[in-house]
């Protein structure tokens, strides 16, 4: 993957997903594992992440980020199924975090970040979507959700 790929991936979610869990739980002295299942959505969130962001490279040719957007549709992998299923991954990463450390200060942050995607994805990502990928974008959109069934 190439530098532009990594530094998207860290910038965007490696901050929102892990950098500010991670330093609110230590700086709140939360380091104690509650409930290890959560570790689960921490794993699964961030496999699908990971899937997502190899997809934008490879089939999209492009990265996550908005300064170096894909020049193709990505309409492969998870996204089959949901038009967004990197900002679900990110949201299930901070629920994981929420649940394994038991933290209410997290979910709350996991909210706040999902309510921005949302609002991101409906002013910003589809118009744009659509002015760049036109009538191949108005096709995927009606053929998978924006976000689930």
């Amino acid at each position: 993957m190439s530098f532009r790929a990594l530094f998207a991936f860290l910038a965007l979610p490696g901050t929102v997903a892990f950098a500010v869990p991670a330093i609110w739980l230590w700086s709140c002295s939360r380091t104690k594992i509650v409930h290890p299942m959560g570790l689960l959505l921490l794993l699964a969130g961030s496999a699908a992440l990971l899937w997502c962001v190899r997809d934008f490279y490879f089939s999209g040719r492009g990265t996550l980020a908005p300064w170096s957007p894909p020049v193709r549709l990505v309409v492969v992998g998870l996204y089959r199924y949901t038009r967004n299923p990197m900002y679900i991954s990110v949201t299930i990463i901070l629920l994981g975090w929420a649940a394994t450390f038991c933290s209410a200060g997290i979910f709350l942050y996991a909210a706040g970040v999902a309510a921005a995607f949302h609002l991101r994805v409906v002013l910003a990502e589809e118009p744009w979507l659509a002015r760049t990928f036109g009538d191949e974008w108005q096709r995927y959109a009606k053929r998978v959700p924006r976000w689930f069934r």
